[in-house]
């Protein structure tokens, strides 16, 4: 009964929502809990429409004493919502038991952020006597300048760059396209790349239109960039937790504490809500008030 409505909600999340296969596997995963849940507790026989509020809160009660973190009832949750979601826009159910179902509150760890000197010292560590020193210093230019997660960074074709007007495009999570702004450095470091490196390397087919090659001439993995940035931070004397997504969080939170409009931060780094974007709101207050208690006399 469950896997025909879990089959048009698959087909929902493909087609209209666009998502990739992982996310689409996640939100299906999050309705099985539920059926899991229903089958533990002898209401295997309830429809998706014959759920109560009480029959979720359940639900929830029961994942977390399964020991599942905050963060992964959370998920589940969302899940569930979406779920009703669509059963609710397609008729297939009249009301939404999920409406008033509470996830539980998350303590957002701030990440560690570089400061502008940081980065310029992690960069400055990388040798330039070899092809790869000139792929890794493009590399991380493009990713403090455009605020690219790992996986887009590794992703970069040469079709996606628009030099002539400043841009670049990227695919991000869920296939979805954006157009990010890209800095004159990262640019000459790219085009110092491809002149004078990518150019003379044996290139695997199907990389053809890859920006960044590894030695052999196909693309890098995420762990490479990963292994690369650790030994440039050791060698640089930082002990603070820097990993290649400390340089989105540093691009994000120099905007935002530059000034930058949070609608602006939010379109560049590709997050769906804004409220993923607002926990550099957080790191901005926090810079503040130590800029206070730093500065001011009577604070």
């Amino acid at each position: 009964m469950w896997e025909s409505f879990r089959k048009l909600f698959k087909g929902y999340l493909q087609l209209e929502r666009s998502l990739s296969a992982n996310s689409i596997d996640a939100y299906l995963r999050d309705v099985e809990k539920l059926e899991q849940y229903l089958l533990a507790n002898g209401k295997e026989k309830l429809r998706p429409q014959d759920i109560t509020l009480q029959d979720l809160q359940g639900c929830v009660q029961w994942i977390a004493q399964l020991g599942m973190t905050a963060t992964s009832q959370a998920r589940i949750i969302s899940g569930i919502k979406a779920f009703y979601k669509f059963l609710l826009m397609e008729d297939m159910a009249k009301e939404d038991p999920s409406q008033l179902l509470e996830a539980p509150r998350l303590q957002r760890k701030l990440p560690d952020v570089l400061s502008f000197e940081e980065i310029e010292m992690i960069i400055a560590q990388i040798q330039l006597d070899t092809p790869e020193g000139h792929r890794n210093k493009a590399i991380l230019e493009t990713m403090y300048s455009c605020g690219l997660r790992v996986s887009e960074v590794v992703n970069l074709q040469i079709t996606q760059l628009h030099f002539d007007v400043g841009f670049i495009r990227v695919l991000g999570k869920g296939n979805k396209e954006r157009l990010v702004p890209i800095g004159k450095e990262a640019m000459r470091q790219i085009d110092m790349y491809r002149r004078n490196i990518r150019v003379h390397m044996p290139v695997k087919h199907g990389h053809e239109d890859t920006l960044f090659l590894n030695r052999r001439g196909s693309g890098l993995s995420r762990v490479m960039i990963f292994l690369v940035i650790k030994e440039l931070v050791k060698l640089a004397g930082i002990e603070k937790n820097v990993s290649p997504h400390t340089f989105r969080h540093s691009f994000a939170t120099h905007l935002v504490e530059g000034g930058a409009d949070l609608r602006a931060v939010q379109e560049m780094l590709g997050h769906e809500s804004i409220t993923t974007t607002e926990i550099y709101t957080h790191i901005d207050r926090d810079y503040l008030r130590d800029t206070l208690q730093r500065f001011h006399p009577r604070f």
